[in-house]
């Protein structure tokens, strides 16, 4: 591929570490140019906020260098793995924006795999291993004290191969033998410590059905699978740097096994590794987000409290905003915990571009205006975007009885209080200037209606519309309004870093990490919206209609707020 120096050298200072190496390589003329990467998620579990930076970096390198980016599916353990995920997974890919050229199965392998292993066997580099895993264990030592062999390390091979045979039939008991490979129980490096490379697995796969009974471990088919499609740059995260010369000698061991292969074997994938993203108030363990759904301590993996692709996804965060918060932290050699008042920073800035504005009550408390006709009505225009004029505008009626914010009123106010109290004038967005006289409260003191009396010669656009008040308040007409339900999100966990804390996560939870408001009303405009349309209720934060909407009933999810109020009540 040809390549633009002049172009280069002017983001030779905002390009990654990654793409530096994948230019060196370009220069020199590897892979005669050509770029080939993949993202490899296993299908166990929905994907997180920390797979949508892998993807970014995957399919970005890809598409920057005209490369090709291909999906495999790691399903090498059928215990844990199903369609769902799979289908998810593609799911989440497109909807951050990304293709890819192929879509591959380390299950495509298994019979190649099978077959490596056994030319392993037959030339002393495997052996079938009968201690427990707490025997393994035991007898590979410490990262400083050398392993001790295995007791049937030095088996004949016919004996292996027979054994690795009877591994994969229906009578195979799960955990009573596994395939090692024979390297170095001496190495300093503990994954070099004869790794199990297959174990028995009697589950149904959800691709091969009941053809296998043993399945290779990942470090023995991620490797492999790289090089069998001709990947070019293996890029992955920091905790595979141990794993990565493992991934060498495999390789090593296929190019020996090959080495009569056409060109495709002549070049090795090169591993990356990069920092993981990790985020404040949450976890990225599969583990961890397994349990909280499992044990309905979150209301699925859509739920918009969790850092899953589709959780944000419900909770209105666009794909856009995920992938400028991604660009902003980077890519680094050192792991971080990164606040995630930038991934709200992102999504404010980028939904500030494309939401719709629209009028939405969620405390309300009645607002009569005491002189304006009885049974009359009247349509105001509304901007729908502000920041953009080809959005245009859409109609929302003022009448004489309104439904305000309870909290925009008070009947002894302070001096800086610039929202209604008695004798003093607002503006109704959109609408008119009223002035506040007076309030009825029930038995208990509560207030549940207030009068006011409008400025006729005061709407919007007229020549009164110029008289200065310093309030503007936001309302819906209570005749000409929809009933919704409103669903407020917190932190999901009450520590910063609730990985690192040694208590049982559950019991690091946040009680109020949801707020449900039942008793809220918004614009019919804006009841029509649908998921997937972004909105800003004016004046209160942005929003989006939850999956469980519908025309009877909206629900609305609150993506963030405008402000980052959050940050200031916890300091």
């Amino acid at each position: 591929m040809a390549i633009n120096e002049e172009n280069l050298n002017e983001e030779k200072k905002s390009i990654s570490f990654v793409e530096q190496f994948v230019e060196e390589d370009l220069k020199e003329g590897k892979n005669n140019g050509r770029i080939q990467t993949r993202f490899p998620p296993e299908p166990n579990g929905y994907l997180h906020i920390g797979h949508a930076k892998a993807i970014c970096m995957d399919f970005g390198v890809a598409e920057k260098y005209n490369g090709i980016c291909n999906l495999r599916f790691d399903d090498t353990n059928p215990s844990k793995e199903n369609n769902e995920y799979v289908e998810n997974i593609l799911q989440d890919i497109q909807w951050l924006g990304f293709k890819w050229g192929n879509i591959y199965y380390a299950s495509d392998y298994f019979e190649k795999l099978w077959d490596f292993a056994i030319w392993m066997i037959k030339n002393g580099h495997a052996y079938i291993d009968e201690q427990t895993a707490e025997q393994i264990a035991e007898q590979k030592g410490t990262p400083t004290t050398p392993g001790t062999a295995s007791p049937y390390r030095d088996r004949p091979v016919e004996e292996n191969l027979a054994l690795f045979e009877k591994m994969n039939t229906p009578e195979a008991v799960e955990g009573s033998m596994v395939l090692r490979a024979k390297l170095d129980m001496a190495n300093p490096n503990m994954h070099f410590r004869d790794p199990i490379i297959y174990r028995i697995i009697q589950t149904p796969h959800h691709r091969t059905g009941t053809k296998w009974h043993c399945y290779p471990m990942y470090d023995f088919a991620h490797g492999q699978s790289d090089y069998f499609e001709g990947v070019t740059h293996s890029i992955c995260t920091l905790e595979f740097v141990p794993h990565r010369p493992l991934y060498d000698k495999f390789i090593d061991f296929l190019k020996e096994k090959d080495n009569t292969a056409d060109n495709l074997y002549d070049n090795r994938p090169r591993q990356i590794e990069f920092n993981r993203l990790n985020l404040t108030y949450t976890v990225m363990s599969k583990r961890k987000l397994h349990t909280l759904v499992d044990e309905h301590l979150v209301n699925g993996w859509d739920d918009p409290r969790m850092p899953t692709l589709c959780g944000m996804r419900r909770r209105g965060y666009s794909p856009e905003s995920i992938r400028m918060f991604i660009d902003s932290i980077g890519y680094t050699k050192f792991d971080a915990l990164n606040d995630m008042a930038l991934l709200e920073a992102s999504v404010r800035e980028d939904l500030n571009k494309k939401a719709c504005r629209v009028s939405a009550v969620l405390d309300p408390v009645k607002l009569v205006i005491t002189n304006y006709p009885e049974g009359e009505s009247e349509e105001m225009e509304a901007i729908n975007n502000p920041e953009n004029e080809a959005d245009g505008t859409h109609t929302i009626t003022f009448s004489k009885n309104l439904w305000i914010e309870r909290g925009d009123f008070m009947e002894d106010a302070p001096k800086k209080f610039f929202r209604m109290t008695p004798g003093k004038e607002v503006r109704l967005k959109n609408a008119y200037i009223v002035k506040c006289t007076g309030c009825t409260k029930d038995a208990e003191g509560n207030i549940v209606e207030i009068q006011a009396e409008y400025d006729p010669i005061s709407k919007s656009g007229m020549e009164g519309a110029n008289r200065k008040v310093k309030g503007t308040l936001h309302w819906v007409s209570a005749d000409h309004c929809v009933k919704a339900e409103v669903r407020e999100y917190d932190r999901l966990f009450n520590v910063e870093n609730p990985s690192a804390d040694e208590r049982d996560f559950r019991e690091l939870l946040n009680p109020e990490s949801l707020h449900t408001f039942t008793n809220c009303y918004v614009e019919e405009y804006a009841a029509a919206k649908k998921p997937g349309e972004y909105l800003q209720f004016q004046r209160i934060g942005y929003f989006m209609a939850d999956l469980d909407t519908t025309a009877e009933h909206p629900v609305f999810n609150k993506t963030v707020g405008l402000k980052d109020t959050w940050a200031k009540l916890n300091k």
